[in-house]
């Protein structure tokens, strides 16, 4: 500064000039005005931010309505013995809620440290937290990722709000205010330790585990309440990211993010230096390794049984009024207890049996199903189908079936397939290959005084997903001969009048297409056999006969009432219309096939005396708050048969194990009853049996439906009814089947089913079983004393040439019903003809031979009586010698003079021919 003379005179008249005074009273002006402006707007800003904030704030959920408890939980499935034999979960409900007891005070702590240090202190937000991440955000240039979120905030986060992993920018701002405020309101009414516990029973921790009891079963296969401080580190380091720290996909990043666990828990005064290094030096992932390896990791498949079982509860909440989509979450998100009807003793049996290949027919083979999708160089997309594949291989090879003797054989096939239609250039862009072991499998094992289905198996091979095919369930296949005693034998011994002694021919019997009805055994006929004989046997002729005889509608109905729900009074396929109420229902012969829970249902009404209960799953099913949603306990049960048509058709069938088609399945420590099925070409062969303990059904066959050749394909089905039966019985002791009241014994002539006639009958009586009130009081038709024509086989008249003397047996009069079935039929076929006498009474009355005394006496007698005995000599001896030649060591037979008479009815003769 100048402070000479000029200097002073200078500052003087700049201080006095007017221009200067202006200037510094317009800055000053203007300064204020800017101070002004900056306030005014700080002010504005801040009535504005406050207002936005209030804004949102009062946008938030009232605290009052909202709930931080978590919302989804696994859903177990236990035994009968209350055994947990599965656990259902979606992916957001692998959670298993705990209670404060049983998490131990180091689990707490390390999420405590790791998470929220000051948890204990703040009031729902940590403002020095929300400091501490704002600097570090500015050191970092502007990476503010470091959180300040409090445990109580991330409880509200995960379980009011929803979405917020996808969130805009100003929608998390928004999240993050009503987060903050809510967790000052839920900090006012719920305290620190239930807020800590409702944490720990939602937070995520990897491999689809929700909650620390969920992630403590994942990984260390046991409780949270016996975690040790090195574990429980472990799953708390796992918070901040589950993907990234998961202990068994990254174990190196979740132990470094474990040790700054547990450097936390010391800092923070929870453990002390010892106890961290102690913990440090813990191996705990070789024993997570070890866990995932034993317990199968993330890859659970469900049994078949709780397949099932899932399906009918799924069924069941639609029935009780939840939609599908609510049925599906709450069975998989509700966190419900179902009680099962499975004993797991016996499913282990069962599955031992079927899982050990050594029980199964010598070359397996293996059916292909294939999918491939190609690209070709201009992009265009070729997807190949099964049906496509089989097409290609059916026009080089003749009858190509798609089975192949080993999955190398298959993969040779496919490597061929695809070098042909694939060309240059082309890339496969997927392709699934699946081999199925085959012929297939199923089982359903019921204990049939509650209906309780106690074991399960739907196929045979590995299971490599849950709700696949189940073939005790969802497979409709053809019964066979199983349907006989269903479809016929039990209503007609029911209701219809027949009994086990009622005698049918097997003589040829055509359908009413014409179609002649065959023996499984051949084309020989057995003639006269009763009813129990042909239950033993399995006779296809008589079954029809007797369907015929009590109607198929009859026989439908109760097909019915036996709880069967895929057979159909009338069904349009294709423009044509079809029906199970037809003779072929006999036999087995369906429109679409019976599903193997229901069959072996029908036979557990059986041994239940008649009495039907639908099968069932489960017992009853509980809520997560332990409110029984459904009651299942009580049976849905309906009488399907007398008590003495029960035990009528359990003698017949115990025949059919000591005697008969079924002989292999006995195992002999108990009362067994039960009956084969087997089908055309043997493309479905069944066992279904019981004892007074449990009620079992086999099946066997091949998914497409190919044909068994080999003789232990098509005896499977009793092999492994056997095997598992006779280990299910092991420790049971014998009990035999009782005979109810209302039965009586009498003794019948087995070739009519009638009173015996003293002296005519001798040597064919046998005791049989009746209802009281059913035993035959019409004497035997079949055996006669007097003369019978040799000619006819029919009784002699007066003037017959032919008639010899002795006691013989006469084909009984055939039902009306049945007369149009039998081959060739004319009344006159049978021994007896009924007519209205001239009181209109009905009769009955013997059908004599041809040689009447007209006959006797017409011109040209004696030509005529020649050419019979010649063609009756000649019918002999051929006779003989095809005798002879079936049994060529057999010594010939003396051959008769020429002029005798022939005195013996010939073989053939029956009704039908």
């Amino acid at each position: 500064m100048n402070y000479g003379k000029r200097g002073i005179v200078a500052q003087a008249r700049a201080l006095n000039s007017g221009t200067d005074k202006w200037g510094k009273k317009i800055s000053l002006f203007g300064l204020y005005a800017a101070l002004s402006l900056m306030i005014g707007t700080v002010i504005i800003g801040s009535s504005a931010g406050l207002g936005v904030f209030n804004g949102i704030r009062d946008t938030s959920p009232d605290i009052t309505n909202i709930s931080v408890t978590p919302k989804g939980f696994s859903t177990f499935v236990y035994d009968t013995d209350g055994n947990q034999i599965a656990k259902l979960v979606s992916t957001d409900s692998n959670r298993i809620p705990v209670t404060w007891d049983m998490i131990p005070e180091n689990l707490a702590n390390a999420f405590v440290a790791i998470e929220d240090n000051r948890f204990y202190e703040h009031n729902g937000i940590d403002i020095q937290g929300i400091i501490r991440a704002g600097v570090e955000g500015i050191k970092s240039g502007g990476d503010f990722s470091q959180g300040a979120s409090t445990i109580t905030q991330q409880l509200i986060k995960n379980n009011v709000f929803s979405g917020w992993t996808n969130e805009a920018t100003m929608q998390k701002i928004k999240r993050k205010i009503q987060e903050q405020y809510l967790a000052v309101q839920l900090e006012k009414t719920m305290s620190k330790q239930e807020i800590l516990l409702n944490y720990l029973n939602t937070i995520n921790l990897g491999s689809n585990t929700l909650g620390v009891q969920a992630a403590s079963l994942r990984y260390f296969n046991k409780s949270c309440s016996e975690l040790t401080l090195s574990e429980s580190a472990c799953i708390a380091a796992i918070t901040q990211n589950p993907s990234r720290y998961n202990p068994i996909t990254h174990p190196e990043k979740n132990a470094e993010r474990r040790k700054k666990v547990l450097n936390d828990m010391c800092k923070y005064g929870f453990i002390t230096e010892v106890e961290r290094d102690s913990a440090l030096e813990d191996d705990v992932y070789s024993r997570i390794q070890n866990v995932n390896q034993e317990t199968g990791g993330d890859s659970t498949v469900n049994s078949y049984f709780v397949d099932a079982l899932t399906n009918d509860v799924l069924d069941d909440l639609i029935a009780a009024g939840y939609n599908e989509t609510q049925a599906y979450t709450l069975l998989y998100s509700g966190g419900l207890k179902i009680y099962s009807t499975q004993d797991s003793k016996i499913q282990a049996i069962c599955d031992e049996v079927y899982q050990n290949e050594e029980n199964y027919p010598a070359g397996t083979k293996w059916l292909l199903s294939y999918e491939l999708s190609v690209q070709s160089p201009d992009g265009t997309v070729t997807n190949h189908s099964t049906e496509m594949y089989q097409s290609y291989y059916k026009e080089r090879i003749k009858g190509f079936n798609l089975l192949y003797s080993s999955e190398e054989a298959a993969q040779e096939a496919i490597d061929a397939y695809k070098a042909d239609v694939m060309g240059e250039g082309d890339t496969v862009l997927g392709e699934k290959i699946t081999l199925t072991p085959q012929p297939q499998v199923s089982i359903t094992v019921e204990d049939h005084s509650t209906g309780y289905v106690v074991a399960m198996v739907g196929g045979r091979g590995q299971k490599t997903a849950s709700r696949t095919l189940n073939r005790a369930t969802d497979a409709y296949r053809q019964p066979g001969s199983t349907f006989k005693v269903l479809s016929t034998y039990a209503p007609g011994i029911d209701s219809a009048g027949l009994t086990l002694a009622t005698v049918f021919n097997d003589a040829p019997f055509a359908y009413d297409n014409g179609t002649l009805v065959k023996n499984w055994w051949g084309s020989e006929y057995r003639g006269l056999n009763t009813v129990r004989t042909a239950i033993r046997d399995s006779m296809n002729v008589i079954a029809v006969e007797a369907f015929t005889l009590i109607t198929p509608q009859l026989g439908y109905d109760y097909l019915k009432n036996f709880g069967f729900t895929t057979i159909t009074d009338g069904v349009v396929i294709n423009g044509k219309v079809y029906s199970d109420i037809q003779q072929s229902t006999a036999l087995g012969g369906l429109t679409f096939g019976v599903k193997n829970i229901e069959l072996n249902a029908a036979y557990a009404a059986i041994a239940n005396g008649g009495v039907y209960i639908e099968p069932k799953l489960y017992t009853k099913i509980v809520d997560h708050d332990g409110n029984v949603i459904i009651d299942n306990t009580e049976p849905k049960s309906k009488r399907v048969l007398k008590e003495t048509t029960a035990f009528l058709l359990t003698s017949a069938m115990s025949d059919v194990v000591t005697s008969g088609t079924g002989g292999s399945v006995n195992f002999g420590t108990t009362a067994i009853a039960g009956k084969t099925g087997t089908t055309t070409n043997y493309v479905d062969v069944w066992f279904a049996g019981y004892t007074n303990y449990y009620t079992a059904t086999t099946w066997t066959g091949y998914d497409n439906n190919a044909h068994m050749s080999d003789p232990a394909e098509k005896n499977l089905s009793k092999t492994m009814w056997r095997k598992v039966m006779s280990k299910i019985h092991e420790d049971l002791p014998y009990s035999g089947f009782s005979v109810p009241s209302g039965i009586v014994t009498a003794t019948v002539c087995s070739r009519s089913g009638k009173a015996p006639i003293e002296g005519l009958c001798n040597g064919t009586l046998m005791s049989e079983y009746f209802e009281e009130g059913t035993v035959p009081t019409e004497s035997c038709d079949v055996h006669y004393a007097g003369t019978m024509c040799a000619i006819d086989g029919r009784p002699a008249t007066e003037f017959c040439p032919f008639k010899t003397a002795g006691v013989f047996e006469l084909t009984p009069e055939v039902p009306a019903a049945l007369q149009s079935g039998f081959v060739n039929y004319t009344p006159t076929n049978s021994a007896y003809t009924t007519v209205t006498d001239e009181n209109g009474n009905e009769v009955r009355v013997l059908n004599t031979c041809h040689h009447t005394g007209e006959f006797m006496t017409q011109e040209g007698i004696d030509a005529i009586i020649a050419a019979e005995q010649a063609q009756a000599i000649a019918a002999a001896q051929a006779a003989q010698a095809a005798a002879q030649a079936a049994n060529p060591e057999a010594p010939a037979p003396e051959q008769p003079a020429t002029d005798s008479v022939v005195n013996e009815v010939p073989a053939d003769v029956s009704a039908g021919n």
